[in-house]
C-alpha cells in the first residue's frame, strides 16, 4: 500500500503544489492548515500518516511549536522542515528537535521526492534495529504485532491475560503462524522482560541428548561430555523458556519435565544433587496433544500441566486481513537488511497474495516477499516477482480486491457503547455475579451453532475464531452439532 504524507502549510497555494507533487510520485497525501489539525491527524490512527512535510512559518502554532508536540505524541514520525528561509541557526535548531531533513521553498518537485523516499529508507532502518533490539533484550510488546484481523484479536486479549502472570501458556496452531513471537511478546509484556528467553525446538533434538540439553550434564557424565553443560533451564533461569513442538518430545523425557514443572528443580545427567531455578514455561506444538495422549504418545499429567492458558493461533488464510501489513512490514524489513529500494506491492499483486491460501503461513509469507525483493528490478513487487505463486493464481482482474486495513482496526472499548446483558447468553448467574469466561463461552458457542442452523463456516466467520479453534472448543465442551453442514 502507498505511504501516506501529510502536509501542513498555511498556504493552499502551497499545498496544492505540494499534493500534486507527493501523488505523482505515488503516494497517497493528506493536507492540514495548521499545526493543530495536522498534529490531530498524524496521531489519528485512522489516518496512518508516514511522513510530515512542515511549514516552518505559520500563524498560531509555529513549526517548531508543532515540530516539539509532534516530537512528543509520535517520536517515530519522520518530520522534514519547509521555509523560505535557509538561515544555518534554524536549520541546526530545526534538526535538534527532531527534524530529518530541511527544504527552502520554493521547493523544488525532485528534491522533496527524494527527501520523502530518504526519510522513509531511514525509517524502515530505524525501526528494523529497534525491533531487533527489542528482540534480543527480550523486550518484545504486543505492539509489534501484526494482528488486526478480528480472528487474531480475541488471541491477543488472552495473550495479555496471560502476560499479567506466570501462569503455563501452551500455544497452539499451524506450523509458520508465528508461535515464538507470541510467546516473545507475552514475555516481553510480563514482568520478566528484559530476562533471558530460551527457545528450544524439541523435534530438532537427537532423542539420546534430549535429557543433557533441557537438563545439563557434568564433566565426564558419559562419553563426549568433555566438559559440564548448564542445560536450557538453568539458561533461562529468572526468564522464560519455550519448548517449540513440545508434542515431539520422547516419553522418557517428558517424565523428567514433568518433575521439573512439579518441583521447580533439574537434576543434571551426572550430578549429585538437584539445582532450583525460576522459569516460566511457554509450549508450543502443531500437533494435537490430546489426541496424541489418547494414543499414548504424550502423558496425559504432563499435558494438563501445560495446557493450564492455550491460545489457538489461527492460520494466514484465516486472518487474511492482515495480509497487506504483513507484506509491507517484510518489504521494509528486506528494505533495511537487503539494501534495496521497493516501495511496496502494486494492486494486482497485492490481490493475488490476499487471495492466496499460504499453506506455509506468516513463514511462507515472509520467504515470498524475501525472494520478490530480491528479484525485483523496479519500484513496485509485480505478480511476476512471485513466480511460484502466480503460476497457480488465475488473473488479476477475476481476483476479488482487497478490503481497507484501516477498517480492521480494533474498536475501542469506550466506542462499544453499553453492555447488553439481555440476550440469550446470560452474563450473570442467579446470584447477580459473573458467570465464568469459559461458562459464557460454552453457551455462546452452543447458541451459536443452533442460531446459524448448524453452519460451522458461518458460526466460524460470525465469531471471528479459526475453524481449528472452533472444532477443538466444540470438542472440548462436548457441544451438541446434530445438523451440523457447510455453508454452500
Amino acid at each position: 500500500m502507498a505511504k501516506t504524507i501529510l502536509v501542513i502549510d498555511d498556504d493552499p497555494t502551497q499545498r496544492r503544489l505540494l499534493q500534486a507533487a507527493v501523488e505523482k510520485a505515488g503516494f497517497a497525501c493528506r493536507t492540514a492548515p495548521d499545526g493543530e489539525t495536522g498534529i490531530a491527524m498524524s496521531c489519528d490512527t485512522r489516518e496512518a500518516i508516514d511522513v510530515v512535510l512542515l511549514d516552518l512559518t505559520m500563524p498560531g502554532l509555529s513549526g517548531m511549536e508543532t515540530l516539539d508536540k509532534l516530537a512528543e505524541r509520535r517520536a517515530d514520525l519522520p518530520v522534514i522542515m519547509l521555509t523560505a528561509t535557509s538561515g544555518i541557526d534554524t536549520i541546526v535548531q530545526s534538526m535538534r528537535r527532531g527534524a530529518v531533513d530541511f527544504i527552502v521553498k520554493p521547493a523544488n518537485p525532485e528534491r522533496v521526492v527524494v527527501s520523502i523516499r530518504n526519510a522513509l529508507k531511514m525509517q524502515s532502518l530505524t525501526g528494523e534495529v529497534k525491533r531487533l533490539s527489542r528482540k534480543a533484550e527480550g523486550g518484545m510488546k504486543f505492539d509489534d504485532m501484526i494482528a488486526s484481523a478480528p480472528s487474531m484479536r480475541g488471541v491477543l486479549r488472552m495473550a495479555e491475560r496471560a502476560a499479567t502472570s506466570d501462569i503455563p501458556v501452551l500455544i497452539l496452531g499451524e506450523s509458520g503462524v508465528g508461535k515464538e513471537v507470541m510467546a516473545r511478546c507475552i514475555q516481553g509484556a510480563s514482568t520478566r522482560a528484559g530476562k533471558p528467553f530460551v527457545t528450544v525446538n524439541c523435534g530438532a533434538i537427537p532423542e539420546n541428548l534430549v535429557e543433557s540439553i533441557l537438563f545439563g550434564h557434568e564433566k565426564g557424565a558419559f562419553t563426549g561430555a568433555v566438559t559440564k553443560s548448564l542445560g536450557k533451564f538453568v539458561e533461562a533461569d529468572g526468564g522464560t523458556l519455550f519448548l517449540d513442538e513440545v508434542g515431539e518430545l520422547p516419553l522418557d523425557a517428558q517424565v523428567k519435565l514433568l518433575r521439573v514443572l512439579q518441583e521447580g528443580e533439574v537434576d543434571a545427567v551426572g550430578s549429585r544433587r538437584p539445582t532450583k531455578v525460576n522459569v516460566r514455561i511457554i509450549s508450543a506444538t502443531n500437533r494435537d496433544l490430546a489426541g496424541q495422549v489418547k494414543a499414548g504418545t504424550f502423558r496425559e499429567d504432563l499435558f494438563y500441566r501445560l495446557n493450564v492458558f492455550p491460545l489457538d493461533m489461527p492460520s494466514l488464510k484465516e486472518r487474511r486481513e492482515d495480509i497487506p501489513a504483513l507484506v509491507e512490514h517484510f518489504i521494509a524489513r528486506f528494505n533495511a537488511s537487503e539494501g534495496a529500494k521497493v516501495a511496496g506491492a502494486a494492486p494486482d499483486t497485492m490481490k493475488m497474495l490476499h487471495a492466496y491460501e499460504w499453506p506455509g503461513n506468516v513463514r511462507q509469507l515472509e520467504n515470498a516477499v524475501f525472494r520478490a525483493v530480491v528479484l525485483c528490478d523496479g519500484d513496485l513487487l509485480r505478480p511476476q516477482d512471485f513466480p511460484q505463486i502466480s503460476g497457480q493464481m488465475p488473473d488479476a482482474a477475476s481476483l476479488p480486491s482487497v478490503p481497507d486495513v484501516r477498517s480492521a482496526l480494533p474498536v475501542a472499548a469506550n466506542d462499544l457503547g453499553p453492555v447488553d446483558t439481555s440476550g440469550p447468553v446470560a452474563i450473570k448467574d442467579k446470584d447477580g455475579e459473573l458467570r465464568s469466561l469459559q461458562d459464557i463461552e460454552r453457551d455462546l458457542l452452543q447458541y451459536a451453532i443452533e442460531f446459524y442452523d448448524g453452519h460451522m463456516s458461518e458460526v466460524s466467520r460470525r465469531l471471528g475464531i479459526g475453524r481449528s479453534t472452533l472444532y477443538r472448543k466444540v470438542r472440548e465442551y462436548d457441544l451438541d452439532v446434530r445438523g451440523e453442514r457447510e455453508a454452500g
